[in-house]
């Protein structure tokens, strides 16, 4: 349970699909293991699963569609608006599948964190799971980084790292990567709930020291 004394932070939390990371780090907010609400869960698209689980927690959804944006601007102003209505200190993209521009991530410079399916700088973009096992790489995992105009580029907080098993196939991979997604999504939430990772004109400061390399947590083939 989160000792922080700090009034709790307020997530709004964008999604695209099944909303995973969303419905951990929202029940972990509502255990009271971290010190946050998640204020608003946005998604891009109607009817994904995400929107349905948010609601069955009694969260606030909204839905700001793309598909039916004129262009990316129209897009970006009728979700900024969406975002500012409801005041977040913390913008959390959780399987958020639109890329942002850079006038956009800058409104939110140091308030917007994303996690992505490999051990950035490797892989950025899509099919991770699939590129990593044609590398035939021995490890892979998620990494959790602040968000910034270059694409999965921005400064790497924690990152977790699962052996790649001799037998795996991308879908394998895949869920054992998800599963410490939400042991390290949280934790990084809870440590800017908790005032323990902060943003210092540009640079990640954990405890009060720079952060000029990730944290990296390991898991085993289970």
């Amino acid at each position: 349970m989160s000792t922080s004394t700090r009034p709790p932070l307020r997530l709004a939390i964008l999604i695209s699909g099944r909303g995973s990371n969303m419905a951990t780090i929202a029940r972990e907010c509502r255990q009271q293991r971290i010190a946050a609400t998640v204020n608003v869960v946005i998604s891009d698209r109607p009817g994904v699963a995400g929107i349905t689980t948010a609601q069955d927690m009694g969260l606030e959804t909204q839905v700001v569609s793309w598909k039916t944006a004129v262009d990316r601007a129209a897009f970006e102003l009728a979700l900024g608006q969406v975002i500012d209505t409801h005041s977040p200190d913390l913008v959390v993209l959780a399987g958020f599948m639109r890329v942002l521009s850079g006038p956009f991530v800058e409104r939110y410079a140091g308030r917007m964190i994303n996690i992505h399916p490999s051990l950035l700088p490797k892989y950025t973009g899509l099919h991770t799971h699939r590129r990593a096992l044609e590398a035939r790489d021995a490890e892979h995992g998620a990494s959790v980084h602040f968000v910034t105009p270059e694409l999965d580029g921005g400064p790497l907080i924690l990152q977790s790292q699962v052996p790649v098993k001799a037998d795996d196939t991308e879908s394998t991979l895949a869920a054992r990567v998800q599963a410490t997604e939400h042991v390290i999504y949280p934790r990084v939430v809870a440590w800017i709930a908790d005032g323990r990772l902060k943003w210092n004109e540009g640079h990640p400061l954990l405890d009060g020291k720079p952060l000029s390399k990730p944290v990296v947590e390991h898991f085993d083939a289970s």
